[in-house]
């Protein structure tokens, strides 16, 4: 830049002198002298013009070609920023659909700002809407049973204290019909690099189907445990009728063939403990549905409506006692008077012990037919 000024310079202090030189001593000599300094001038502002275009048009093509660049990882960027968008969606819709086919309830608490988030699942478990129950600490504890919430409060903070591990805990949480759920609560805490708990994360699973076979399954086993006959089958009615909560129940063998009347072996209800044994006909009692077509049958309410003959109860359930060659033996009843639910429908329990009552049975007809046969050779030699 100094060099093209001083190029200007040199042909305007030339030009200056000329005009003074013409002034003073008028004569073509100056006069020429003036025109040619003013063509040199003319030159010189000439080639700084074509100097300073061919310095722009560089300056331009370094700007454009700076920017092409800067363009191209600008776009570069934005291609990685999109697939990385279109990649966390994916995660979300992967996540979102894991959630809805599980059958495990989400729930997150933020300990920061001591939010908790809980997943429509939790809160359908439980009977709830999705904005029937606050995304809050409070809302959380809340649905915690009054007698279990001080054990989990000091679950989650060992867990929180105690460094690494996994949270896992079993706890009750009441539905929104007032009824408890069992559940069984694992979760994580997220840490930071010193180790401090910034999250947990957790799925809570409800358990009660399993707590409950397990319940009856004990109370039934331990109430049999060593009985045999009739001190068998009356074990086995009070301690189901214990188990399932229900006001009757009793166990039946087939009076007749085909099976039209039932007599009871043990029968057992709420209010009187053992009863004694009686025999019925089959016909307008929901039994018949059990003998006649040897299945399961279970009338969750209005069984009183359906039977008149059974006036005053509400659900039944009856389970078919089949013998090893395929024969029906008999039915084991319960009947309450308030509409029951699928919590009496533990199966894999049912099928261990209509399996031992029926070979109860067949051991006890055996034990008759061998019993009977010397007084039908009596009568046969008289």
């Amino acid at each position: 830049m100094f060099f093209m000024q001083a190029q200007i310079l040199a042909p305007l202090l030339g030009l200056a002198a000329a005009l003074v030189w013409s002034a003073a001593r008028p004569g073509p000599l100056p006069a020429l002298a003036a025109v040619a300094v003013a063509v040199w001038l003319v030159w010189a502002l000439r080639r700084q013009a074509t100097l300073q275009a061919a310095d722009l048009r560089r300056r331009l093509a370094e700007a454009e070609e700076r920017t092409g660049a800067e363009r191209g990882a600008l776009q570069q960027s934005e291609r990685a920023r999109t697939r990385a968008e279109t990649e966390l969606r994916a995660i979300d819709e992967r996540y979102q659909l894991a959630l809805r086919g599980c059958q495990d309830g989400l729930w997150e608490w933020d300990l920061g700002s001591d939010r908790v988030f809980l997943s429509p699942r939790w809160k359908g478990m439980l009977g709830f809407e999705a904005d029937e129950i606050a995304d809050d600490k409070a809302g959380w504890l809340g649905r915690v049973h009054p007698d279990d919430r001080s054990r989990l409060e000091e679950a989650l903070a060992g867990h929180l204290g105690g460094g690494e591990g996994s949270f896992d805990h079993e706890m009750r949480l009441v539905h929104k019909d007032g009824s408890t759920r069992n559940v069984l609560s694992r979760g994580v805490a997220i840490r930071r690099e010193s180790g401090a708990p910034y999250r947990l994360v957790g799925l809570d699973t409800d358990v009660t189907r399993l707590k409950r076979v397990q319940t009856v399954l004990d109370a039934v086993a331990e109430g049999t445990s060593g009985a045999f006959g009739p001190a068998f089958f009356q074990a086995m009615v009070r301690h189901f009728a214990r188990a399932l909560d229900v006001d009757r129940a009793f166990i039946t063998e087939c009076a007749d063939t085909p099976a039209t009347r039932v007599r009871t072996l043990a029968v057992w209800s709420a209010k009187h403990g053992h009863g004694d044994n009686f025999e019925y006909a089959l016909e307008g009692t929901p039994c018949a549905e059990v003998i006649g077509e040897g299945r399961v049958c279970f009338h969750r309410e209005g069984v009183s409506e359906r039977f008149p003959r059974e006036a005053g109860w509400q659900a039944f359930l009856g389970l078919p006692i089949v013998a090893s060659d395929g024969r029906m033996l008999g039915h084991l009843a319960f009947f309450d008077s308030r509409p029951r639910g699928d919590d009496m429908l533990v199966d894999s329990i049912y099928r261990i012990f209509l399996a031992r009552a029926a070979a109860e049975i067949e051991r006890i007809q055996a034990l008759e037919k061998v019993a009977a046969r010397p007084v039908v050779g009596a009568a046969l030699a008289s």
